[in-house]
């Protein structure tokens, strides 16, 4: 059982991960901060160890990655069109009102995952297969065809 200081520690070391992934699939804050406060609670009613701190930084991209998916599922959800603030949020590396952002935001579930991982985590084909459960080929090939979407969806032109 975790004590309240690993709790905090855990909670420190990956929350600005855990939200800006969770934003990436709902594209507004407070279903964000409600869904980071949910993934938190799994965490401390979570009894497994974790082997260290990057398992324990998969398990909560698992479970952000799942608990969003189980949000856009539900009825309320699909009813509702959500809009991407033009403001920047100090949580995030790049502010939410950035074309490229947008962009990777409106891609497919199936690939935005894997490009968040690759572009705004670091983690390399091999690791995120193993986060997401599918093999390295497959990440790879959405990687590649998420790169030819964005190309498509932000004109060919490059972007910094």
């Amino acid at each position: 059982m975790r004590s309240n200081d690993d709790i905090v520690a855990i909670y420190q070391r990956h929350v600005k991960t855990v939200y800006r992934l969770c934003f990436s699939y709902l594209k507004n804050a407070n279903d964000t901060e409600d869904a980071v406060q949910n993934v938190f609670i799994k965490l401390i009613r979570h009894r497994g160890e974790f082997m260290s701190s990057e398992h324990e930084k998969a398990w909560l991209i698992t479970c952000s990655t799942n608990h969003c998916k189980d949000l856009l599922k539900s009825a309320y959800v699909r009813r509702t069109d959500f809009e991407v603030p033009e403001v920047a949020d100090e949580n995030s590396r790049l502010p939410f009102g950035n074309e490229v952002l947008q962009s990777v935001l409106a891609l497919p579930e199936k690939y935005k995952t894997s490009v968040y991982l690759y572009y705004y985590e670091g983690y390399k084909t091999n690791e995120i297969a193993r986060i997401i459960g599918r093999p390295a080929s497959t990440v790879r090939s959405y990687l590649s065809e998420a790169r030819s979407l964005l190309r498509t969806s932000l004109g060919g032109a490059s972007h910094e």
